[in-house]
């Protein structure tokens, strides 16, 4: 019973039983054994020890569980010390610290302890070539495998993973057609292998050779399918297999989710009878891609078992979502009920906190930033560049930035960016250089950001010259968003003419954003003939855009035509045109407030009463010190 409680997992169960035993039946040493086991399983390796320390006799297989309890978890000083210490020692032995120090990527102590073991078995060699190939040694890994006194179907599938790990598939293939007998482990190694390289076609053949079909290679072939964009030859695989598990399952309908297709996802998840935790939030992140949070929160609130995924499918989906707030109420909410936020938790927080400027929020997540150890994190810092930035503290986004070891392209274009935003046209620029004589390569984005920051700064020279520069030398075709920019740059400055002539001449296809930076432009500087050019393609992209037919009416009132200024104000109200509120948020005293323009309610500091303290919540979850601006 004490055994069947441990294999559960049910450690407390089975020590309650130990301990109510009578003394004559807890002499046996099986007992003992089942008890430091279950508790080396669990990772309370304190405790096994207490007890390994209380037997009034032991095995070979007590000092080998007790043994395992260090090496299993990475505690491999100890391991060694009581190694050393062990009356008696086996084979099983030598492999747990042969195993305890690949697993830990001391390679060479690995190879020490295996030159040392007196008669080593096929775990031996097998452990250590495993560890061969997990450093990426395949050289080394083959070696062995060639000296192997002995091998079995074992061996041979841990020198072909090596392989496929690192995509030599010729030479797994090879090894494939030597072996003399084969298991599914070895036909799924290889259609993994071939996965792996895109030979698609090679891994459905081996698929359809195999004399019995597991589950685990129909999965692998179809999470190949999906990686190589073909979502259909995946769900007609799917549909083949007889009984699916939800490995199988969960592939599938991420798959959909990669590719955009979410009402297919949303339709497969509803035939699935046994969802796990894994399951459940990938429904989250299908709800949040199409704009039903609240179906998502529900999802949420309904799960069982939630882990760190599950909060950071919420809080990414509030942020997609443009509900900030609620994405840090998230996040506060995480702290408090005591899941430690990662690198992506920290990135959308930040990502949030930059969209709606709040600064001292911000500044209590750099805070809990550095007390969890995510400050060397790439993803994290440039999430700091950007709230930073946003938050208009220029300075502090540059300290970010200058205390980052290996900066990304993203790195680069967050400080251009945010350098943009506030107005530091030759920061940008001086930056801009700085990243070419780094040999870092800029990308759209980057583009994006520094013809942003020539335009803010109306240096209108540099912008063309930098415009031009884009196809010619970094071989990057402007896309609409460019174009937008540089419309934008030469209306501002009255060249109504030059401007036009670029959105004629583009490359692609004319959006909202170029044709309305026409329309500024031509509200700005009187143009009525161009503004209602710009204003009639503006109205295909956005019909019920009110902000639109408001600048056409303006330029036909600043022109004195009245009549055509209250026609276009008509012509918005029989359209339908709507009107969206403004949204905006203040912080007072460490809280973020919203507010929408014409809410009957704006009164209330109390927006939402469960952010009223966000700071002090986020202070609260994660023990950090009051952060004063």
């Amino acid at each position: 019973m004490i055994t069947c409680y441990t294999r559960n997992g049910e450690v407390d169960k089975a020590m309650e039983l130990f301990g109510s035993l009578p003394c004559r039946y807890r002499k046996g040493v099986a007992c003992w054994n089942a008890m430091i086991s279950g508790y080396v399983k669990k990772g309370r390796v304190d405790e096994a020890k207490r007890l390994f320390d209380e037997m009034p006799v032991k095995n070979i297989i007590s000092w080998n569980s007790m043994l395992a309890g260090y090496t299993q978890n990475r505690k491999m000083r100890l391991g060694l010390e009581f190694f050393n210490e062990m009356g008696e020692r086996d084979v099983v032995s030598w492999n747990l610290m042969v195993d305890g120090f690949v697993q830990v990527g001391d390679l060479d102590s690995a190879w020490k302890f295996f030159q040392e073991i007196p008669k080593p078995n096929v775990v031996s060699w097998v452990t250590m070539l495993s560890g061969f190939a997990r450093n990426g040694n395949i050289l080394e890994c083959r070696r062995l495998f060639d000296q192997m006194p002995s091998r079995n179907i074992v061996s041979w599938n841990a020198m072909i993973s090596a392989y496929v790990q690192r995509c030599e598939i010729d030479e797994a293939s090879r090894l494939f057609e030597e072996m003399p007998e084969r298991d599914s482990v070895s036909w799924t190694t290889m259609i993994n292998g071939y996965v792996r390289v895109g030979k698609l076609d090679e891994a459905r053949d081996l698929l359809n050779e195999m004399p019995y079909r597991n589950i685990g290679a129909q999965t692998t072939m179809i999470s190949g399918y999906i990686q190589c964009n073909k979502v259909d030859e995946a769900r007609k695989l799917f549909d083949e297999i007889s009984t699916w598990d939800v490995v199988c399952w969960n592939a599938m309908i991420a798959g959909y989710v990669h590719h955009g297709r979410i009402n297919e996802a949303l339709c497969l998840s509803k035939q699935m009878v046994n969802k796990d935790t894994v399951t459940w939030n990938t429904i989250i992140s299908c709800y949040a891609q199409v704009g039903q949070m609240d179906r998502a929160v529900k999802i949420f609130e309904d799960m069982e078992e939630k882990d760190l995924v599950s909060w950071n499918s919420l809080i990414a989906g509030f942020m997609l979502n443009g509900q900030n707030l609620d994405a840090l109420k998230s996040f506060a909410l995480m702290g408090n009920e005591g899941e430690k936020p990662d690198q992506l938790s920290f990135a959308c927080g930040l990502s949030s906190c930059a969209t709606i400027a709040a600064l001292q929020v911000g500044k209590q997540l750099h805070q809990v930033v550095v007390k969890s150890g995510y400050l060397n994190h790439l993803v994290v810092n440039n999430a700091l560049i950007t709230m930073y930035a946003k938050c208009g503290r220029i300075l502090e986004a540059e300290l970010v930035f200058n205390g980052i070891c290996d900066a990304d392209v993203i790195s680069w274009n967050s400080l251009i960016g945010g350098y943009a935003i506030n107005g530091y046209g030759k920061e940008a620029l001086q930056l801009f250089e700085e990243m070419a004589s780094e040999g870092m390569a800029p990308d759209e984005v980057t583009f994006i950001g520094i013809l942003s920051a020539c335009n803010h700064a109306g240096m209108v020279d540099h912008g063309l010259k930098l415009f031009k520069c884009m196809s010619k030398v970094y071989a990057i075709e402007p896309l609409a968003e460019h174009y937008a920019c540089m419309v934008d740059l030469l209306g501002r400055v009255g060249r109504l003419d030059e401007a036009f002539e670029m959105v004629r001449g583009m490359k692609v296809k004319a959006n909202a954003g170029v044709w309305g930076a026409l329309l500024g432009a031509c509200r700005a500087h009187g143009n009525l003939e161009l503004g209602r050019l710009a204003a009639h393609k503006l109205s295909e992209f956005e019909p019920h855009k009110t902000s639109n037919y408001v600048l056409l009416s303006n330029i036909h009132a600043e022109a004195n035509r009245w009549n055509e200024a209250q026609e276009v104000r008509m012509l918005m109200n029989a359209g339908g045109a709507v009107k969206e509120p403004g949204c905006s948020w203040v912080e007072v005293r460490n809280q973020v407030h919203g507010f929408l323009s014409d809410d009957s309610t704006q009164s209330r500091l109390d927006i939402d009463v469960t952010l009223a303290s966000l700071t002090s919540h986020i202070r609260n979850a994660f023990h950090i010190s009051e952060v004063t601006a």
